[in-house]
């Protein structure tokens, strides 16, 4: 890949948002915790800001650190899931931030690329791991997972209502190879009409989701980034399900109830008409906000 591609690699979402709230200017420190391509990091250091940006895609980290290079040492990138923020930090030495950001979900660098396997619009394998040195592949979780517990996957992480069907259709059907094999799989078993989004959608978001163990991952990210803002310093998130908001939601509301933050978007903040426009992967997303107190408070209420 050459250079003057890497920005149609992935547009971030809700920058201009999430900057107004984390408010970057020189001698500010931002932790990007799902750096990817480089996108809402490279707005953070354009103005004045120093940033260490994470991320678990090791393609990824080499588009970003081509696009950053001309902030020099103002960036450091490392390879690493948020279960490794609290190390990768304290390697790093850093021990307090002035904000966090995590842009959550899959990337279009990542579903793009047919050998990925992330997507269903090309044929390619069964892989989806965004780290792919990881040890577990979706085929690994299509092709010998019991029934029950592929119908688990399927209901708690894509929230697919035929979970159940769907399972028992892949275990008759199996070995299931490729991505276009499992969503033709699982087409058949929609009634027939015009669906909003593609009957696989939600097969492919929970199987992503297993084999990354995002949710999990997520959790500890956000406990790591609540425990290294320093006061005043602010956290965002931007999810692309209802899973992902749902973790973040809690996470941001404990925290609150405990006094340790303050929640700043009431109501999750969404993409404008033009955005999308602009956009369309950018439709689901929603960013949520808060901000360690200066003064540590008594009780913190959140809506």
């Amino acid at each position: 890949m050459s250079g003057d591609g890497y920005e149609t690699w992935h547009e971030p979402v809700l920058v201009a948002e999430a900057l107004a709230f984390l408010a970057p200017g020189p001698g500010k420190l931002f932790v990007d915790a799902t750096v990817g391509t480089g996108g809402h990091a490279e707005a953070l250091l354009a103005r004045g800001a120093a940033v260490v940006g994470v991320d678990r895609d090791p393609e990824a980290l080499k588009v970003a650190q081509d696009r950053l290079s001309p902030f020099g040492d103002r960036v450091r990138l490392v390879h690493g899931d948020f279960r490794d923020l609290q190390d990768i930090l304290t390697r790093l030495r850093v021990a307090r931030a002035d904000g966090f950001l995590f842009d959550l979900g899959v990337s279009s660098l990542q579903l793009d690329q047919p050998e990925r396997g992330f997507s269903f619009q090309a044929d390619g394998p069964l892989d989806m791991r965004m780290d792919p040195g990881g040890a577990v592949t979706a085929d690994d979780l299509v092709n010998r997972l019991p029934e029950r517990e592929l119908a688990r996957i399927l209901w708690e992480y894509g929230e697919e209502r035929h979970a159940r069907r769907i399972a028992r259709e892949v275990v008759r059907a199996r070995p299931i190879r490729t991505t276009g094999e499992l969503a033709r799989l699982v087409a058949r078993l929609y009634p027939p009409g015009h669906h909003r989004i593609h009957p696989a959608t939600r097969t492919f978001q929970a199987l992503r989701i297993a084999v990354n163990d995002e949710l999990a991952a997520l959790e500890a990210g956000l406990a790591a980034a609540l425990s290294r803002l320093r006061p005043g310093g602010v956290v965002c998130a931007i999810s692309f399900h209802s899973l992902e908001d749902r973790v973040v939601k809690h996470a941001f509301r404990q925290a609150a109830l405990a006094g340790r933050l303050e929640v700043l978007t009431k109501k999750p903040i969404q993409p404008g008409p033009d955005e999308v426009a602009r956009n369309p992967r950018a439709r689901s997303a929603k960013l949520r906000a808060a901000r360690v107190p200066e003064v540590a408070p008594g009780l913190v209420t959140c809506p």
